[in-house]
């Protein structure tokens, strides 16, 4: 598990291999990432966008960016949590995705950026 804590809100990082939806011979890889977000901060904070950079063994970049995650933009009070699944596809066995959220502080409108630690996306038969 990936971790890293920005004005007290934490973002963990879980991944998994999906296999039956992958075709390597097509170079086609896919994978499910999961997200746990803590609020540890003082305040309820909104999440409001999303921003990921997402690396592949070819070198390749892309990036995403949009409104909220997995359309809902979550609000949490301090010491809640909100956990999310989502995926990525990959043209090979390895890569990388890292990113940005940016928050807003309810009470003032504040906003600010929390970053997502980077994670590494790899079929397991890579690892040997």
């Amino acid at each position: 598990m990936n971790t890293t804590t920005t004005q007290g809100v934490t973002v963990s990082v879980t991944t998994n291999y999906l296999p039956d939806y992958s075709s390597p011979g097509q170079e086609h890889y896919v994978f499910a990432y999961k997200i746990d977000i803590r609020n540890d901060s003082e305040y309820t904070v909104k999440l409001l966008r999303r921003h990921w950079y997402i690396h592949d063994a070819n070198a390749v970049v892309r990036e995403v960016e949009g409104e909220g995650v997995v359309g809902q933009q979550p609000v949490l009070e301090p010491g809640q949590s909100h956990q999310y699944v989502s995926g990525c596809n990959l043209k090979t066995g390895l890569g990388k995705m890292l990113g940005t959220y940016q928050m807003e502080r309810v009470v003032d409108g504040r906003e600010f950026t929390v970053q997502i630690p980077e994670f590494t996306l790899v079929v397991p038969y890579r690892l040997n």
